[in-house]
């Protein structure tokens, strides 16, 4: 029927040629180059600014007519018209393969024919990535290889590499042509030596085409690592003191989860199993005393290796909560012992008795203390101050009276006569009278 339908057009008047010819000078088909992705939908138009009724027709590479006008002359139901006029002719291939990309040609049937070209690029759409070279588990230090892989891409793909979320850059990049010569295979190698901090940690390879619309294809490996244990004690306290209790927390990581923990002390066994307490990863001293002074330490083993982790337990002595008030009692005994060698009164006793009972001062608060002190010492202080003032008036009457009593025998010549003076001196007595009040 194509080849039919070209015949039937040159059997057309050459009239009516002539006249196609001469009102087409000046026309110009106008395409553009396409790009789709692979099972994608490619529309390719023709447009045509002057025409005076000129056909216009889309040709394939293998230059087999695709429409002519708003006539289709390949069987493909992939390929549809979308709009015919004199002015534009637009075809649409869906389902687009590899196979499908070239270059197309526009014609207006002019005298000559005039062309144009449009190139459609088909872009090979690369498979989900495969990451290989993994074997779990893997030993801290180890030396471990990852290859990431994906095939069907056009053009070749870009492998970028991530952990724990930063690009790895240093990688080796493999490209390769496939079997069908239009796509290709890309492949990229990854060498690092793990430790114990890539455990659980997610490796990503990442593939990057324009075809995928900014959203990339990854994979992920999450890494499992195998490690010696760490080893760390935590006390409950972190100044022990006699009488109180102490617990101490062997923290142990590793993979595998270690053992139970070994506890020992100064390189033996728990001297005091009644009293120190193992229970899980926790070693609980019920109430501590010197003897417990040492250094303890805890093992922790898995099937990679053992380590272990010390303390040296230090036991200080409870502090003496009365040290705020040990001044008041040695002054009030000083005082106490000083009214007791001058017989002071039986409340003063019983108050000096009250404060020297040490288990009674235990049991006062600081200001009582303060208080009674004080009042002892003025006390004291009166009654010192009292008995001083009274030996001292007495002394000087004393003397007074010996002196009145020697008046008259300054002038005798022997103590008989200093009597008879002295007597003699007693007619003025009624005289002379002293008063002591």
């Amino acid at each position: 029927m194509f080849v039919l339908f070209l015949c039937n057009l040159s059997l057309v008047p050459a009239a009516a040629s002539k006249n196609k010819v001469k009102g087409s000078q000046g026309q110009f088909p106008l395409t553009q180059n396409v790009t789709v992705v692979e099972g994608g939908t490619a529309v390719l138009t023709c447009r045509v600014d002057q025409n005076d009724n000129t056909s216009l027709q889309w040709s394939n590479p293998a230059q087999q007519t695709l429409y002519f006008d708003d006539k289709k002359a390949l069987r493909d139901n992939r390929i549809e018209l979308v709009r015919a006029s004199w002015h534009e002719l637009s075809i649409s291939v869906s389902d687009v393969s590899l196979s499908d990309e070239g270059q197309y040609t526009c014609s207006l049937f002019t005298m000559p024919v005039k062309t144009s070209k449009a190139y459609l690029t088909v872009l090979g759409v690369p498979e989900k990535p495969q990451i290989s070279g993994f074997s779990s588990p893997v030993m801290e230090g180890d030396l471990m290889q990852l290859t990431c892989k994906t095939s069907g891409s056009k053009p070749a793909a870009d492998i970028r590499w991530f952990k724990n979320d930063k690009e790895i850059k240093d990688v080796k990049y493999l490209k390769e042509e496939d079997a069908n010569r239009k796509t290709f295979t890309v492949s990229s190698t990854l060498d690092f030596r793990v430790d114990r901090s890539d455990d659980g940690v997610a490796v990503i390879c990442r593939v990057d085409h324009e075809s995928l619309n900014a959203t990339p294809q990854v994979a992920m490996q999450v890494l499992e690592i195998h490690y010696t244990p760490s080893v760390k004690i935590i006390p409950s306290t972190p100044f022990p003191q006699e009488g109180q209790p102490l617990i101490l927390t062997c923290e142990s990581k590793g993979k595998p989860l270690p053992e139970p923990v070994l506890w020992t002390k100064d390189g033996g066994e728990l001297p005091d199993p009644d009293r120190m307490v193992v229970s899980g990863r926790e070693l609980n001293i019920l109430f501590l005393n010197k003897t417990d002074n040492g250094t303890y330490r805890c093992e922790a083993t898995n099937t990679i290796g053992q380590s272990s982790a010390e303390y040296v337990l230090i036991v200080h002595d409870v502090p003496n909560t009365l040290l705020p008030t040990t001044i008041i009692p040695s002054l009030t005994t000083a005082t106490v012992t000083t009214t007791v060698a001058i017989t002071t009164s039986p409340t003063t006793s019983a108050t000096t008795s009250s404060i020297r009972d040490p288990n009674a001062l235990a049991g006062q608060n600081g200001p009582d203390h303060a208080l009674i002190g004080g009042i002892v010492a003025v006390v004291v202080f009166v009654t010192l101050c009292s008995i001083f003032l009274l030996g001292r008036y007495l002394a000087r009457h004393k003397g007074t009276y010996l002196t009145n009593e020697a008046k008259g025998a300054e002038d005798a010549p022997d103590a008989d006569t200093a009597i008879i003076n002295a007597e003699g001196s007693q007619v003025n007595a009624e005289e002379k009278k002293e008063y002591f009040i």
